[in-house]
């Protein structure tokens, strides 16, 4: 699992660090969920989930404000001594001067953010999942095609990177050209991202490398998208049947999760631009409720009935 640092955390979500004492470089995250210390501040630690971000709420500093001074540096102590990795307080809240000198005694950093609880919970948890998602590396490219995420593969040289120029000047985005870094949100969700090195750029044979985004403007990019299709580009094969109906969907496996795949044979004078856009919508169609072969499957199946 891919770790994220309390800098990242804190750049990302804007919020303000009242321990820079603290070097939050090298504290690094490595659960994707969060956890309000209620509990232990009440004094309860069994099956304290300390690795995760720790978020105190309006709820927890009210709590905090109603206990004795004594027993208030007890929890805090208790709650900052389990180690864990952050203390973040929300709606602009701040901590008091025991729990910063203790914050900085444990070297736990604490962070202060203006969004509601319950706002920051849910962005905390969102860019976490896809930051410490399981993550691979694969040869393709990823356009997003009327909203659709479709990942073409294929061998080196077949026409992959031709397909995705045709379909950013026919309005579509690019999303990363050569290599694809996908990563598993969930078990419905793959998220694909370019490298950082490699954004924007895309490779044509015989012209070289080809800037996207200052040529075709910025709408002609993204930085991440889902994969909703994968397409594999192959070498047309006369001898290789190929699906002529599509009752049944074909799938490829990624990261665990099955993803909608189509083969489609490449040969001279095939449009692949015009074939994915029509796999794109058809895909989306069939998500929608209606599948084009399942419709013609039972109109023949009721002409044949009537001529009985």
């Amino acid at each position: 699992m891919y770790g994220v640092t309390i800098q990242e955390l804190i750049d990302k979500m804007k919020m303000k660090n009242v321990t820079p004492e603290i070097d939050v470089e090298k504290i690094v995250l490595t659960h994707p969920d969060v956890n309000r210390p209620a509990l232990q501040l009440a004094g309860f630690f069994d099956h304290f989930d300390k690795d995760r971000v720790q978020i105190i709420g309006y709820v927890e500093q009210e709590y905090i404000r109603q206990m004795a001074p004594e027993r208030r540096r007890e929890m805090y102590d208790k709650l900052l001594a389990e180690k864990i990795p952050c203390l973040v307080y929300s709606r602009g809240q701040m901590p008091d001067e025991d729990m910063l000198e203790l914050c900085n005694h444990y070297d736990v950093p604490c962070m202060v953010s203006d969004m509601s609880t319950s706002d920051l919970m849910a962005e905390v948890i969102r860019w976490l999942k896809v930051k410490l998602a399981p993550c691979i590396t694969i040869h393709g490219v990823l356009v997003d095609v009327f909203g659709e995420g479709v990942l073409i593969m294929g061998e080196s040289g077949i026409g992959k990177s031709e397909a995705a120029l045709e379909l950013i000047k026919r309005g579509h985005r690019l999303v990363t050209d050569d290599v694809v870094e996908i990563r598993k949100v969930s078990d419905e969700t793959l998220v694909g991202t370019a490298p950082d090195i490699t954004k924007h750029f895309i490779e044509l044979r015989g012209i070289g490398i080809i800037d996207v985004k200052t040529l075709f403007g910025v709408e002609s990019v993204k930085d991440t998208q889902n994969i909703n299709l994968v397409i594999k580009l192959e070498e047309w094969d006369k001898d290789k049947e190929y699906d002529r109906l599509g009752l049944e969907d074909q799938y490829t496996e990624l990261l665990g999760n099955q993803v909608v795949c189509h083969c489609i044979p490449v040969r001279p004078g095939r449009n692949l631009a015009v074939i994915v856009e029509t796999a794109s919508i058809n895909h989306r169609q069939k998500m929608m409720g209606y599948n084009a072969a399942k419709e013609l499957y039972r109109r023949v199946q009721e002409n044949l009935t009537k001529g009985r």
